[in-house]
């Protein structure tokens, strides 16, 4: 009763159901009438409008099947339908497929894939990466799927697993099963050096040349079964693989239908036949050959074999067989082609021949090694044995033909199991095997046409697959149901065992044809009579075809197939003449001998025996033995295979399988087509169907009571709903649902029947619907009040205004009245006024007009007399010029000759010294001569090194002797102020002379008054002449404006263009900037993983070494103090003779070091191109504006005279300087020697002894270089014949040949001396030059700015003469103000420099004076005797030192350095330090010990303490750098170190927001620009480290958080789910939300806070956080189909506007994190926004600018209703986005890169921290270090 209330519910009118259909198998209906219980037939109509009748079959009255709600159309999971049936999974298949263009489906533990006959690109390593970690339900079906499924269970339940992939020819199985095992080989990698994952997926080119071949079904068809074992270590690691072959078509070696290939390898052969490596192979094309050309299509289209030939050999290669063996294989291969064509012709009915010299014979035979007369013997004849004699038999030609190809395939059977045995051999490993992971890529289920031994042998496995699979799924279901403790009953499935038994049971099919292959005369019909006889009444599985005696038909599982006998017994027997196989034994060629050679048992390539306990395994190799006895050919390819199918299925059952069902959907190749009856047909072969019923027979709807409650809460009333959710479900089935067999209750889950969820799902709609129409009524009535309300008070609105009106109307009319009669009055008394103003008016103008004429033609007057006077005036004065110019050019001139004849003087003698001095050398050739020459070049020495200090002092003298010019340059300018004031006095007398005109002018006023009454009778025509001169006026005035407002336009545009172009180009040059500082950065952390490696080998290696006896054990601490940069040349030396393997691994390494640096110093260079390119730009920018600055150009040469004048004079009085110093110093001695007795004189003199010892030591020093140099380039004329590398060479090359000299020793000491001094020479020769060069520049700058004074004085006193004399007077004063503000800024400005080099130098003097003043307190100590001690009570050194200051120098002792090393970085822990001192602290101390080393100028301490630091850092990082924590502490440490060592390296960029302490404590001796890159280099590691650390933190919360949690409760509804259900959105204990990323963001914040991180670091941090959050949603959102849904988009778009609430609280909105989330916001609103029309399109492309084409294409694929009331997106409407975006130039990858990094970036942020003021706490265990 209730079944029939459920029918009638169901089957109402609009109800949709499924009908058969000849055409496309299924075809949809609807119920246009109720069906009523009894009813013979249903009223329906197609979906084109056709209304049908469909009659029910009388006897079963079976209802059609229902269709499922739109919502589950196109579920992941077949088994997530309401209603499993046929229809329903094809209908689901087929939309999927077309619409979603998604190839893979769920079907419970079934992936089904369809194959698109399309390259897609969802299969790339981000794919990959996708789905690594991720759960098989959580994702949308994908082979990744299922391979982590298997690799996850391995590791999860320590169980083998197995992938059985399976369908038809041309479906894809090979593909699929390639893809796992890349899968495998990406996510796990490999163990060793070997490389076996690439090993792994090179098998696979090399066995598809081999094994697969052209059909008509598929182009890269696989002609045998294979089953590839990858093992992995107890790290689930690839540490080798296995494969097993099954049943090679050896028959499509001889033969090939229409339209087919043989095997690839042949091909490739003859495409590549023209290469020089195969001329003696002596092959051509490939329709030369009968075994290649009897498909007639030999070429592939879109396939080049001769680069799939190289394919092939690469991979052999790196499989390990080398060329020699490859060109074996080649030259069997080849042979093969040519026994093909060996024609045998007949020589009588009874016998055949080979006629003579046949060159395809001669051919084979030289290729193969075997004699022809031989080979032509055997292939026509056959040997017979009896018992006591032998009789040689010749064969007819059919016989011989098919002798001939059975040995082709022999031959090819065996090469093809010699390679499989050679490429196991490549793959295995001496590393225990843990566990493993099978791939079986085995045939389908084949039915043709003629079917044949082959398709029996296929049909039979699959048989056994088939029951494997069933056995396992009902496995499934009852563990299912008993986990969840529910009562079961068995299901009924096909049991396919009748039919296995029928075929390997006892007098089964393949137990009599091994009989009948045994009988002597044993044929095809003997044995079909022998079938019918046992099985034709016996079993009903077995049946004789009507009209056939030489056929059976099977039924199978999928389909009956019809077997014709001919050729099984051949087939089974598979011989092949012995005598054949006896001459290729006998061969020449070693290849083929040992192709044929006698096999013995060996054991598994895991080194397992069978039987021993170990799993098995089998290597299939059909003929082993043939040749070795009788016994061996008794076992046939039937029996073989039999074997190994049993040995196959028990591998299978001892692990978890999993399965891939390949589906063809079209016999065309067509990609994206799909055709019905071949998809049912295979969905029927594969066992997909068979799933679904097996599911649909028990409770395939499985709900979560949390779930259900969630779904179904519209269903229940307040009063049900109970705190006990599990209750309340309960309660709420028994109303809605009164069958109990309909639904069980588990422990966690409801279990439905088949049709259930879909009754409920119309329940739910159903109540939804009367809610709508409630809602709907309710608005409706509203709107219609709304609207009478609103039409009411308008009616009222119009009386009141309507009568408003008329009393309006009559109020206007009286005041009209009213009004007109006060016109009137008005009127006539404005005309009267009028008629008098204009007489008045009149007469005003035409006296105004005459007088004004007067007045100017008086002015006229004056004005000319002026200008004649001022054109005198500048007359005069430019012919004064221009004769001060001629003399003044002259006078340079002369003084220019004057100067080059001295010049010319002075050179050549000199020249005359220089040839003395060669001709002295050459006279000088022995021993004695050049030593003599090396005290002359001493005093040469001498003498420029004095001269040296003259320029020195020069140099001082002649910046003092410019800056007196300056001042007075700066006292004449003053002297032309107080002429312009002396000329303002001027200005009086001008005023008075202006009283005089104004006098003069009031005369003329007077004067003018005599001629008005004459000006009367002209006053009309003045009228007229001052209209049209208006008028005239203003038309010019408006021309006037449009000029001006153009010319501002395109000025206003002009600027603007320039302007955008530097922008676009200011960020392009940004771009490449940062693109270049990326793979930088990348190229370091390569550096960062090969140094991980490095020291993972040395470790490895260190310990291997300690477990052999009598090996020394390396220093632990040796590799943590040592470095891989360039610094470690110096310890090199140091090292003992046993590290010798240590160091050369360390040189790879720093020869690595060496190549980063050079590649950085490049990106260094290319970024200062770039800057200087950008400033270039600027420049010529700035330029373009000022070209018409025509005087600058004129007056430049004159400048530049003037600046080599300036030059020659600063060289003369340089010269003077140092004259005035030398005499400054005579007197200074003089004046210490006459006074001292006064206090400090003995300081002085010490001083003074000091400086002049030095600089003659210094002299003397620098003439033994030139000497030695001027020797060295002797010796290299000498040797100018010799190698000319050697005379290339360095001159630390010439100090062996000194060596060699009479005292050797001493001079080679001396010359190194010489060295190190001439660069101290050279150094501060550069110093001195590089400040000579900055005072030049300055007095140019200073020139420059006097003349720009100058000409901007001349223009302003040509203005102010044209000026009025009142606004002359005020300009000349406001010029006067702001010039004397200049100049009062400029000299401000000057004073300040000045006193910044004054402190500069005492600070230096001070240095000096403590220096000097200790050395020489030391002499004075060593010389005086005690007596003079008495006399002298003043210490001989009075320079007053602070010592007790503390300096911010911290001084430790060299043996200290491991223990400070120890203490602050090692054994530090973060926590303690981060919360309880100030931040950066270890950073301060190690710079203040690096200050220290610097000050007491050790070189050795401070390389070393540097190094130890560096070292030291990447250990503990390496030790902890899973901790954020630490790797967030040692980041800002480092980073300080790294401002601190630029904050006091003394570069002024560096030091402008320094104090003046902080100035005083930079660096003075060492310049440390070289490892600030390399800490700048480790900073960049550490904070990529730190990102990584971030990641593997945020990454398992972020899917959770972000799009499977319901932040908004009630906003998305629950689907349906299937058997792989989804990770639940209702939070539970353990499930991540956004509240937890947020905390941890909030965590990772305040930790990088607490460490005292730089602000604009942490900003860069949070950047590259918030986009791995935006980059794996948006990619987790893009394969899982249902989290597309307008529901979700509204949850995405909280969760983003939360993250950016933590963004603003924390006050990071600049940062740029908020822009990375812009592709997930624009992913969220594409799921919320319209999708119907073009419109919406539009919208949608101009909305979607961050995502790509292939993402925006990909959501709307995606996109899928939660709800009925909610629409999909049409197909058409996606076409429509995919043409508008088709223009866009983006790249094609979906998913977005989550391992990409930002280029980070470290600005200087200086300390205002004082290292004087820092403390070292006790905790630290650092009393060692002493504070200086």
């Amino acid at each position: 009763m209730n079944m029939n209330r459920e029918l009638e519910y169901m089957f109402v009118q609009r109800a949709r159901v499924w009908i058969p259909d000849a055409e496309e198998v299924w075809k949809s209906a609807e119920l246009t009438k109720d069906f009523k219980n009894g009813d013979a037939s249903l009223q329906l109509m197609l979906e084109d409008g056709t209304s049908i009748e469909h009659k029910l079959d009388p006897k079963t009255k079976n209802l059609p099947y229902l269709r499922n709600p739109d919502i589950l159309v196109g579920e992941n999971d077949l088994t997530a339908l309401s209603y499993l049936h046929e229809p329903a999974v094809l209908h689901n298949l087929k939309v999927r497929f077309i619409d979603s263009k998604l190839i893979y489906t769920y079907c419970g533990i079934v992936l089904v894939a369809i194959n698109p006959y399309e390259t897609l690109g969802i299969y790339g390593t981000d794919i990959i990466n996708a789905y690594s970690g991720q759960n098989m339900g959580d994702m949308d079906p994908h082979i990744f799927a299922v391979a982590e499924e298997a690799y996850k269970q391995m590791a999860r339940d320590e169980r083998n697993q197995s992938i059985i992939v399976s369908g038809e020819s041309g479906a894809g199985k090979t593909v699929s099963a390639k893809y796992a095992m890349r899968y495998f080989a990406t996510v796990s990698g490999s163990t060793s050096e070997a490389n076996v994952e690439q090993k792994v997926l090179a098998s696979n080119p090399i066995m598809e040349a081999i094994g697969n071949a052209k059909t008509t079904r598929n182009d890269n068809s696989s002609r045998f079964g294979k089953y590839i074992e990858i093992g992995f270590d107890t790290r689930y690691r690839i540490i080798g693989a296995n494969m097993r072959t099954y049943l090679l078509e050896k028959s499509r070696v001889v033969f090939q239908a229409d339209e087919e290939r043989n095997y690839h390898i042949f091909y490739q052969l003859c495409a590549s036949s023209h290469l020089p490596e195969f001329k003696t192979l002596k092959l051509s094309s490939a329709n030369d050959f009968l075994y290649t050309r009897q498909g007639r299509s030999p070429v592939i289209h879109g396939v080049d074999d001769t680069k799939e030939l190289s394919t092939t050999r690469n991979a052999f290669t790196l499989l390990g067989i080398n060329e020699s063996y490859q060109m074996g294989l080649f030259q069997v291969l080849a042979a093969i082609l040519h026994l093909g064509n060996v024609e045998i012709k007949d020589k009588d009915s009874d016998s055949s021949l080979i006629p003579p010299n046949n060159r395809h014979l001669t051919a084979f035979c030289e290729l193969v090694g075997v004699t022809y007369q031989d080979m032509s013997q055997w292939l026509c004849h056959r040997k017979l044995k009896t018992a006591t004699e032998t009789y040689i038999k010749t064969l007819p030609r059919l016989q011989a033909t098919n002798a001939r190809d059975a040995l082709a395939k022999h031959i090819y059977a065996k090469l093809f199991n010699w390679i499989v045995e050679h490429v196991n051999k490549a793959l295995i490993t001496n590393i225990k095997q843990h566990s493993f992971i099978g791939v079986l890529d085995i045939y389908g289920f084949e039915t043709f046409e003629i079917n044949s031994f082959e398709q029996f042998c296929i049909n039979y496995a699959n048989e056994k697959l088939q029951q494997q699979f069933n056995m396992h799924v009902f496995k499934l279901e009852q563990e299912e149901y008993m986990k969840e403790q529910i009562p079961w009953t068995l299901i009924d499935f096909y049991d396919n065992q009748p039919c296995i038994n029928l075929i390997e049971a006892k007098m089964g099919i393949l137990d009599l044809l091994d009989e009948e292959c045994k009988m002597p005369k044993g044929s095809d019909d003997s044995w079909a009579q022998k079938l019918y006889n046992t099985h034709l009444k016996t079993c009903s599985l077995f049946e004789k075809p009507r009209m056939s005696n030489r056929a059976f038909i099977i039924q199978h599982f999928a389909d009956k197939v019809e077997y014709q006998c001919e050729g099984f017994l051949e087939k089974n027997k598979d011989t092949v003449n012995e005598d054949q196989i006896n001459v290729l034994k006998a061969s020449k060629f070693d290849l083929l001998v040992e192709l044929f050679q006698d096999e013995e048992k060996t054991t598994s390539p895991t080194g397992q025996v069978p039987g021993t306990g170990g799993r098995t395994r089998l290597s299939i190799k059909p003929d082993k033995g043939r040749d070795k006895s009788s016994k061996e050919h008794k076992k046939t390819v039937g029996c073989q295979f039999r074997n190994s199918l049993q040995m196959l299925m028990d591998t299978l059952n001892a692990t978890t399988p999993h399965y891939v069902r390949c589906i063809k959907p079209n016999d065309f190749k067509l990609a994206f087509s799909f055709d019905p009856k071949r998809a049912v047909q295979q969905l029927r072969a594969c066992g997909v169907l068979e799933t679904i019923r097996i599911s649909a027979a028990g409770f395939p709807s499985r709900w979560t009571y949390q779930e259900f409650f969630s779904r179904y809460r519209v269903l229940m009333k307040q009063k049900d709903v109970l705190s006990d959710k599990k209750l309340t479900c309960r309660n709420v089935l028994e109303k809605l649902v009164q069958d109990q067999d309909k639904y069980q209750f588990g422990k966690t889950k409801i279990f439905f029947r088949a049709g259930q969820v879909a009754y409920l799902e119309k329940l739910r709609a159903d109540k939804l619907r009367v809610a709508c129409i409630r809602i709907q009524k309710t608005i409706r009535c509203w709107l219609a009040r709304k609207k009478y309300l609103r039409k009411r008070s308008a009616a009222i609105t119009i009386q009141r205004f309507t009568r408003g009106y008329q009393a309006r109307c009559l109020a206007k009319f009286m005041r009209r009245t009213q009004a007109a009669t006060i016109i009137q009055k008005y009127q006539r008394m404005c005309m009267e006024r009028k008629r008098y103003r204009q007489k008045q008016a009149a007469a005003l103008v035409m006296q105004t007009i005459l007088r004004a004429y007067m007045a100017r033609q008086k002015y006229q007057g004056l004005l000319r007399e002026h200008n004649a006077v001022i054109i005198q005036k500048r007359v005069r004065g430019w012919l004064a010029r221009c004769w001060y110019k001629r003399c003044l050019v002259s006078l340079v001139y002369l003084q220019c000759c004057f100067r080059r004849m001295k010049a010319r003087r002075e050179l050549k003698k000199l020249k005359i010294e220089a040839r003395s001095v060669e001709h002295f050398k050459k006279l000088n050739k022995g021993m004695e001569n050049k030593i003599m020459q090396l005290q002359r070049r001493i005093d040469e020495q001498t003498k420029d090194n004095r001269s040296i200090n003259e320029k020195l002092v020069s140099l001082e003298t002649s910046s003092t002797a410019e800056r007196e010019r300056m001042r007075g340059e700066l006292s004449r300018l003053r002297g032309v102020e107080e002429d312009a004031k002396n000329k303002g006095n001027q200005v009086t007398s001008l005023l008075e002379q202006l009283e005089k005109l104004k006098k003069e002018l009031s005369s003329t006023q007077k004067e003018k008054k005599t001629i008005e009454d004459w000006a009367q009778t002209y006053r009309d025509e003045m009228e007229k002449m001052v209209s049209e001169l208006k008028d005239q006026n203003c038309s010019l005035k408006k021309e006037k404006d449009d000029l001006n407002r153009l010319i501002q336009e395109q000025s206003q545009q002009m600027t603007e263009k320039m302007a955008r172009a530097i922008v676009e180009k200011t960020q392009q040059l940004e771009t490449d900037l940062n693109e270049e500082r990326s793979r930088y950065q990348n190229l370091l952390t390569e550096h960062l993983r090969l140094e991980e490696k490095y020291d993972d080998l040395k470790e490895a290696m260190v310990s291997s070494n300690v477990s052999k006896p009598g090996h020394r054990r390396t220093d632990s601490t040796h590799s943590s103090n040592e470095s891989e940069y360039t610094y470690n040349s110096e310890y090199a030396e140091l090292e003992e003779g046993s590290r010798a393997a240590e160091d050369v691994t360390r040189g790879m390494d720093t020869s690595l070091t060496l190549k980063l640096q050079k590649r950085l110093t490049e990106l260094e260079q290319e970024k200062q191109s770039l800057r200087n390119e950008l400033e270039n730009r600027e420049d010529q920018f700035q330029r373009a504006r000022a070209r018409d600055d025509v005087e600058f150009k004129k007056a430049r040469g004159a400048e530049l005279e003037y600046e080599s004048l300036k030059r020659q004079e600063l060289e003369s009085e340089n010269k003077k300087l140092k004259h005035d110093l030398a005499e400054i110093r005579r007197s200074l001695l003089g004046n210490a020697a006459t006074g001292a007795g006064a206090p400090g004189s003995p300081a002085y003199k010490v001083v003074l002894e000091q400086l002049n010892a030095s600089c003659e030591e210094l002299e003397v020093r620098k003439e033994e270089v030139l000497i030695l140099r001027s020797q060295l380039v002797s010796q290299k004329e000498a040797l100018h014949h010799k190698d000319e590398k050697e005379t290339m060479t360095e001159p630390s090359t010439y100090v062996e040949d000194v060596s060699k000299l009479k005292d050797a020793g001493e001079l080679k000491q001396a010359y190194i001396g010489l060295k190190d001094t001439n660069r101290l020479l050279e150094h501060q020769l550069q110093t001195q030059r590089r400040s000579y060069d900055s005072e030049v520049e300055s007095l140019r700058g200073e020139l420059q700015n006097v003349k720009e004074e100058n000409n901007r004085q001349q223009q302003l006193l040509a203005q102010n003469l044209q000026l009025p004399p009142e606004a002359r007077i005020e300009a000349s004063l406001q010029h006067e103000i702001t010039r004397l503000t200049n100049e009062n800024l400029d000299l401000m400005e000057q004073l300040e420099k000045q006193d910044r080099t004054i402190r500069k130098l005492k600070k230096q003097l001070k240095v000096y004076s403590k220096r000097i003043g200790e050395m020489g307190a030391g002499q004075t100590e060593g010389q005086t005797s005690p007596g003079q001690m008495v006399d002298e009570p003043i210490h001989p050194v009075n320079i007053p030192r602070r010592e007790k200051d503390f300096q911010g120098m911290l001084e430790y002792k060299k043996e200290d350095e491991l223990k400070l090393v120890k203490n602050l970085i090692l054994e530090l822990k973060p926590r303690g330090v981060a919360v309880n001192l100030i931040p950066g602290l270890p950073a301060y101390i190690l710079f203040m010990c690096l200050r220290h080393a610097d000050y007491v100028n050790d070189d050795q301490k401070v390389r070393t303490l540097l190094t130890s630091t560096i070292n030291s850092i990447k250990k503990i990082l390496k030790k902890r750098g899973d901790d954020f924590e630490t790797v967030s502490f040692w980041l800002s440490n480092t980073c300080r170190f790294l401002h601190c060592l630029k904050q006091y390296s003394g570069d002024e960029a560096f030091m402008k927001h320094n104090t003046q302490r902080q100035n005083e404590h930079t660096l003075s001796n060492f310049d440390l620009a070289e490892y600030r890159q390399v800490i700048s280099d480790l900073a960049i590691q550490i904070y990529q480290q730190l990102i990584k650390c971030m990641e593997n933190i945020l990454q398992p919360m972020i899917v959770s958080g972000m799009l499977e949690h319901e932040t908004i409760q009630g906003v998305s509804g629950v689907k349906p789910t299937g058997l792989r259900k989804r990770t639940s959105s209702i939070a539970d204990e353990g499930t991540y939300t956004l509240d937890s990323i947020l905390r941890q963001l909030s965590a990772f914040h305040s930790t990088m806070c607490q460490h005292g991180t730089d602000p604009e670091l942490i900003k860069q941090v949070v950047k590259q956080q918030f986009y791995i959050i935006g980059a794996v949603t948006l990619n987790n959102l893009l394969l899982r189909k249902d989290m597309c849904s307008w529901s979700k988009g509204m949850q995405i778009r909280y969760n983003v506007s939360q993250l950016e609430e933590w963004l603003r609280d924390k006050g990071l909105m600049i940062c740029g994190a908020k822009e990375t989330l812009e592709p997930l916001i624009q992913a969220a609103q594409l799921l919320q926004v319209k999708k119907k029309t073009d419109e919406d399109a539009e919208a949608i492309c101009s909305m979607c600018l961050a995502l790509t084409t292939a993402q925006i294409v990909k959501v709307l694929n995606l996109y899928t209703p939660v709800n009925e009331f909610e629409e999909r997106v049409s197909v058409a409407f996606i076409r429509t986005i995919q043409t508008r975006l088709r223009d866009r130039c983006e790249s094609p990858q979906l998913l977005m890169d989550t391992k990409m990094i930002y280029p980070v970036t470290f600005p200087f942020n200086p300390s205002s921290l004082a290292l004087e003021t820092i403390q070292i706490p006790s905790s630290l265990n650092l009393s060692f270090l002493t504070r200086v």
